[in-house]
């Protein structure tokens, strides 16, 4: 297992340097930045004060205005700089936010891994028992009835569910149980503590079930398959003709296999904080990672952007090993060679 882990790990660099490269090269194709961004704003400057005259920036100006953000260099050479800078942890600085860039990652993360960790966590402890119960019970009521639910929610996009019920829980137009958004309220810092918790949780909950809505049918749905594929193999037939209840085999030798696909998932959790949905947040009105991601990429604001395709691509890289290490775990007969 330690070679493999080994080899799996100095994969990661050649991925990494693949996928910034490709990104790297696609950003100087696209029209726009924040070259032009400044000289449209001084040009837009000098027309609102009617110095027209003075509005039209000079080569010399504008070879200045490349040279502060560092575009006067070719694409190869800025690349190497930016490469050596994430390998001593600077990706630089927002054009937008005329911040480092890890400071405004960070200054989005907390909310986004919240939300990633919470609904992640959520969706496994309910799932998991969920599609346990619905594999034992294949076929019954309970089994049709929770089916009907769960798929009822995956076919409806998590935003239109998130505008469905802030009309009918917030905002009071017919209940008005949960806020209409944000993660706090304004007076939230005056609350006491345990007033703060609940406050959380009301901001909380309405996003939250919108995140879990999408990932929740199909986890349900895996779990209860892996389990149904178990309980018809021999090992199991084998231990109900000794004498064992079916749940009894169900729990005790088929429940530890079904769960190996469902491993396949939990290595996501590394990557949940990249994971918040842009119109969930827009509903909401969430300021996390995905929102920070769109408008960057809006904006042209290309050191956020390539920063966090770095991270993502390296977490989801650590993530997808996590789950080989869970195989092995969860059935010690797995081997990788």
């Amino acid at each position: 297992m330690i070679p493999y882990i080994l080899r799996r790990l100095l994969l990661m660099v050649p991925t990494l340097l693949g996928v910034t490269l490709l990104v790297f090269a696609l950003i100087q194709f696209v029209p726009g930045g924040p070259v032009e961004e400044m000289i449209s704003k001084a040009r837009g400057m000098g027309s609102e004060r009617g110095a027209n005259t003075r509005a039209q920036m000079s080569e010399q100006e504008i070879a200045n205005i490349r040279a502060y953000f560092g575009f006067d260099q070719p694409a190869p050479v800025r690349y190497v700089k930016w490469l050596g800078n994430v390998m001593r942890g600077d990706f630089g600085h927002s054009y937008v936010y005329q911040e480092p860039v890890g400071e405004v990652i960070a200054s989005k993360f907390p909310i986004s891994l919240i939300f990633g960790i919470t609904s992640f966590v959520l969706s496994y402890l309910i799932c998991i028992p969920l599609g346990y119960l619905k594999a034992l019970g294949h076929r019954t009521g309970f089994d049709r009835a929770s089916s009907l639910v769960v798929l009822a929610g995956y076919v409806m996009p998590g935003f239109a569910l998130g505008v469905l019920l802030l009309v009918f829980f917030a905002g009071g137009s017919y209940l008005n149980w949960f806020p209409l958004g944000g993660f706090v309220s304004d007076d939230f810092e005056r609350l006491p503590f345990w007033s703060q918790a609940a406050d959380i949780a009301r901001h909380m909950a309405l996003p939250l079930f919108c995140y879990m809505v999408g990932s929740f049918a199909v986890l349900t749905m895996l779990m209860k398959n892996s389990l149904l594929d178990e309980l018809n193999k021999d090992y199991v037939r084998t231990a109900l003709t000794k004498g064992m209840s079916f749940p009894a085999a169900a729990f005790r030798h088929a429940l530890r296999n079904a769960l190996i696909p469902v491993a396949t998932g939990v290595g996501a959790i590394f990557t949940v904080m990249f994971a918040g949905a842009l119109l969930i947040e827009r509903v909401f009105d969430l300021d996390g990672m995905g929102k920070l991601f769109y408008d960057s990429m809006v904006s042209r604001d290309y050191n956020v952007v390539l920063a966090l395709i770095f991270i993502i691509t390296l977490l989801g890289m650590v993530g997808k090993l996590f789950s080989d290490i869970l195989y092995v775990v969860i059935n010690p007969r797995i081997r990788f060679d």
